[in-house]
């Protein structure tokens, strides 16, 4: 199928690894121009290496925290000076830490709250206007399970992932005329080094192996397994795709079927 993607410049975040890494690399296959960021320069590099290397796409990387306002300007300022404009906004960002209520003080929640929301929302106002003045965009959030179904010793992920939909919904409606499509993406269990921390924690709480805990996950997916990155990030370069521009204002699930609702 061709995506019409070739010539596009996409600004994924939080790309050096896991479900960031995994949508970078099928932008670039598709024909993209890429910005990557995330925090750690060593991981960051790796991957950009490897995707040129798989795919030939031009592809430009930036060390940057996009929790910060800093980080948010350094990333954008490096997809403008590089390629003009950004067609593609991947919003992503680690997952904030497990624990119960009683766990996090507010400086948790303020902590949890610039990586996962503001992220959203600041780098979304960097990159809006120009999709509007060009009348073409495409926004895809990786979320989570947790905004449909909250998730066990997940108090930061479930509410504030909650608050990232709801921005991202509303948005939807306000630039629909602009032929600016958004949505997000709710990953489920994936075979990925959040998934594998979020077992040790999870381990530790109860007193069993981590082995034991992802056994567990496996169980609760109809599926029977873990999903893999690769199968994530294919919807998220079809949602980026021309094929799919009268998709907007969406929340779908990749999860093997583990969310019980109906919607």
């Amino acid at each position: 199928m061709e995506l019409g993607l070739q010539g596009k410049v996409a600004l994924v975040a939080a790309s050096s690894k896991g479900l960031g890494r995994a949508v970078a690399r099928e932008l670039a296959a598709e024909g993209a121009a890429l910005v990557m960021c995330a925090r750690g320069e060593e991981a960051l590099e790796r991957a950009k290496r490897e995707i040129i290397e798989e795919t030939g796409a031009a592809v430009v990387s930036i060390a940057a925290d996009v929790a910060t306002s800093d980080g948010v300007e350094q990333v954008t300022r490096t997809a403008l000076d590089r390629f003009g404009h950004v067609d593609i906004l991947v919003i992503n960002a680690g997952g904030p830490p497990a624990g119960t209520f009683d766990k996090h003080d507010w400086q948790a929640w303020q902590n949890a709250v610039d990586l996962t929301l503001r992220s959203a929302v600041e780098l979304t106002r960097a990159v809006l206007p120009g999709m509007r003045e060009r009348h073409w965009g495409r926004i895809v959030a990786v979320n989570s399970i947790a905004a449909k179904q909250p998730v066990e010793n997940l108090m930061l992920s479930n509410s504030i992932r909650a608050a990232v939909t709801g921005f991202l919904r509303t948005l939807a409606n306000e630039v629909a005329a602009d032929d600016i499509t958004v949505n997000t993406i709710l990953p489920g269990y994936t075979r990925t080094e959040r998934v594998e921390q979020l077992a040790e924690v999870n381990a530790r709480k109860e007193g069993v192996d981590a082995k034991d805990v992802l056994g567990r996950f496996e169980r609760e997916i109809p599926m029977r397994r873990l999903g893999e990155p690769r199968e994530f990030g294919a919807l998220a370069a079809f949602l980026c795709s021309d094929r799919a521009s009268y998709i907007t204002a969406q929340s779908i699930a990749v999860d093997g079927g583990w969310i019980k609702g109906l919607l």
